[in-house]
């Protein structure tokens, strides 16, 4: 769902120390929605070339070759714009050896992470271009790990061409919408355990495993889309809500030589999920892993690809769930171990395992997660991933043996890292920021953790930031009821004067696993929030209990009932910002999208009384009415956990609503639908009560467009001035 970072120069600081009270502009919504005032860049699209000496990215309509240790460009290896027949290049990819490339033009998306496009095959010897098929727009174009052929899919169906000849291969031929999917996913799977690609070439490129989805007797939900049209156009999908049918899902094997398939065998249980394959370094053992419909059993399966018998690596139970995090294996190159993720001792921590399954040590452990792990360095035997150990407001990159020992913290300023690496482990760029900085991208050497050269200061922000005033974060700190210390921080305005009485705008996403609070630069909504400061309004984010980056018991604390524990959070943060003497505790709001638009609702119902304004955006409003695997994940089955549903749905409190509220939706939401806001709006004019709402025609969750964000900013912060 609804989900879901560095050296900087003296020079930056000084014009960032203090955040001069003497700004002459002031942020206003074009300026973070038309112009683009405060964009930051990054250095994004990186391609790390084989010989370690060189990365690209795609610059305008061109592929660029940089050289790594001076991040000078060097060659321009593709320009769309010169070619025999000009291409708008939206993405691209090498083959194995580079000497081929994969050009995607004309792509449209469909869903959060599918699309269909066009691909052309781009051959750097002869600078030859061709398009991969004739026979209609493909899908997810991948290279066989040879370079001589490359699969796609195409309505429903999986596909390969061989290069040499260019010919059309069929691999599957029952693929129908709403019905069978080949070669991808169905609507959920994309959505919720993150990926579309749903083939994998083989090692030796001699075979091709993919997903089949029955969708057979998973119930459609219909989206009106509007536009300008006599009628309005109906768009029907498969969406399992919760505790209703999913999809039947198929692992198959494809053998290019003899076109023979074979069905993998998971088991005999149907009603499960299989969110992760992978082959092994063995090009006939596939990797599968496997979950109960509750997500709280997981199995890790190899699977024979000559027989497609299967053999339990691992089986294990949890009494909550098993997060994403922990479907990634990383099988090494001796052939003999992987490395995976779990929670198995509380935090989330690195583990090496023998192939059979045994656990040879824990990697990484402490009173910390590991958010990311970044790869293995097999000849110096060194591991790198990220953490949250100095800080949960933090992330820093760190070292470790793969005996579990000298572990090293590799990144120094305090803040948030993002790290890009390259696969020969030579070197990495660290996109950096802080709350008082915008993002810097430095290069480093990994070996001798020399900083070679910043790649994007973004002065031009820098500058920004000083003309329109742009205030820091202030961090804080408060405990609930319970006793629970939880994080937070304030923007306050420019001029602010301690003396004085402020109204609060509270900010939250709340979801499971989520973090808003951090030391970095921006978060959610930004500059609509440093615009809120401008206007003389204190604008607060809170990270309640159940979101991340501090362990497993915090995390899942919310299992079963989600909604009740970040109330509660919630209320005790407005009871202690009301507490604050420039707080004025008669004019407190609170808002969010998404998961932060349900708990902004429930605040305004069922813990009615302490905010006197709310805003809500593409809110759930019942847990029934959302997807299965998300859903089922944090609250199990509505037949087995009905309580869980309603007792924290804003439904259920609608006669309990006090104060201004405004209920925003887009209603071409394929994700969390329109139905969620006008059952709420039936249920608040079913009990007498006076709201405010607003709809967007044919928008989708992330209500975007220029214009439209615009106006969607627009409306938030006249009905904050008036109501507030």
């Amino acid at each position: 769902m609804i989900r879901h970072s560095i050296a900087i120069s003296l020079h930056v600081l000084l014009v960032l120390a203090g955040f001069s009270l003497s700004a002459q502009q002031k942020v206003s919504v074009d300026d973070f929605t038309r112009k683009g005032t405060f964009s930051e860049k990054w250095v994004t699209g990186i391609n790390w070339m084989n010989n370690g000496k060189f990365y690209t990215a795609l610059a305008g309509n061109k592929v660029v070759r940089y050289d790594i240790t001076t991040g000078q460009a060097v060659e321009t290896i593709v320009d769309g714009s010169s070619l025999e027949t000009p291409l708008r290049i939206e993405g691209y990819s090498f083959s194995a050896d580079e000497s081929r490339m994969l050009l995607l033009t004309e792509r449209q998306s469909i869903y959060r992470r599918s699309f269909v496009g066009q691909y052309f095959v781009y051959d750097l010897r002869n600078r030859s271009l061709r398009p991969l098929s004739e026979s209609g727009a493909q899908s997810y174009a991948t290279f066989s790990p040879d370079g001589t052929k490359v699969a796609f899919v195409r309505q429903n169906n999986l596909f390969y061409v061989t290069l040499a000849d260019m010919k059309e291969q069929q691999v599957t031929n029952d693929g129908k919408f709403n019905s069978i999917i080949n070669g991808t996913t169905d609507w959920v799977y994309e959505e919720e355990f993150s990926f579309v690609v749903g083939f994998a070439w083989s090692p030796d490129g001699a075979k091709l495993a993919y997903y089949r989805f029955d969708e057979s007797d998973v119930r459609e939900y219909n989206l009106q889309y509007w536009g300008n049209s006599l009628y309005p156009i109906d768009y029907r999908y498969k969406y399992p809500k919760a505790g209703e049918s999913n999809a039947v899902v198929q692992i198959w094997i494809y053998d290019l030589s003899s076109g023979s398939r074979l069905k993998a065998d998971t088991g005999s249980e149907s009603d499960m999920y299989i969110p992760r394959i992978q082959w092994t370094q063995d090009a006939n053992t596939l990797s599968v892993t496997t979950l109960n419909r509750l997500q709280n059993h997981m199995r890790l399966l190899h699977v024979d690809a000559r027989s497609g018998e299967a053999k339990v690596i691992l089986d294990e139970m949890t009494e909550t769930y098993f997060d994403i995090e922990v479907l990634d294996l990383t099988y090494l190159a001796n052939g003999r171990e992987f490395i995976r993720m779990s929670e198995k001792d509380g935090y989330m921590h690195l583990y090496l395992h023998e192939m059979s399954g045994r656990e040879l040590r824990q990697l990484t452990s402490g009173n910390f997660d590991v958010t990311e792990f970044i790869g293995l360095d097999e000849a110096r035997k060194t591991l790198y991933f990220v953490s949250a150990e100095v800080s949960p407001l933090e992330r820093h990159l760190y070292s470790v043996g793969t005996n579990g020992k000298k572990k090293t913290k590799l990144s120094e300023a305090a803040g948030v890292h993002d790290v890009n690496m390259s696969p020969d482990f030579q070197f990495y760029i660290d996109h950096h920021s802080d709350a008082h900085s915008p993002t810097v991208a430095t290069l480093y050497n990994t070996r001798n953790r020399t900083a070679l050269k910043v790649l994007e200061d973004n002065q031009a922000l820098v500058e920004k930031v000083k003309a329109y005033g742009i205030v820091p974060k202030e961090f804080f700190t408060f405990k609930n009821d319970e006793g629970t210390t939880l994080n937070g921080f304030m923007l306050k305005p420019e001029d602010f004067d301690p003396a004085r009485k402020y109204p609060v705008v509270v900010f939250q996403y709340s979801g499971p696993g989520s973090q808003t609070v951090q030391n970095a630069w921006g978060g959610g909504h930004f500059y609509f929030h440093q615009l809120l400061a401008q206007r003389g309004f204190i604008v607060a984010f809170i990270d309640p209990r159940g979101t991340g980056a501090r362990g497993e018991a915090f995390k899942k604390v919310t299992y079963k009932q989600l909604g009740k524990y970040e109330l509660e959070d919630h209320l005790a943060g407005a009871r202690y910002l009301a507490s604050l003497d420039f707080i004025d505790e008669e004019r407190m709001g609170i808002w969010g999208w998404s998961y932060g638009g349900y708990m902004s609702s429930l605040a305004m119902t069922r813990g009615a009384g302490l905010f006197k304004l709310g805003i809500a955006v593409a809110p759930v409003t019942n847990w029934r009415f959302y997807d299965t695997i998300y859903t089922e994940r944090y609250l199990q089955t509505p037949q087995l956990n009905p309580e869980g549903y309603d007792m924290n749905s804003p439904l259920q409190y609608a006669d309990k609503l006090e104060g201004k509220f405004l209920l925003i939706h887009g209603t071409g939401d394929d994700n969390v639908h329109v139905q969620n806001a006008i059952v709420f709006q039936q249920a608040l004019i079913d009990a007498g009560k006076t709201f405010d709402s607003f709809f967007y025609p044919d928008k989708h969750h992330g209500i975007s467009g220029r214009d439209t964000r615009h106006h969607l900013y627009s409306l938030m912060l006249r009905f904050v001035e008036e109501n507030l």
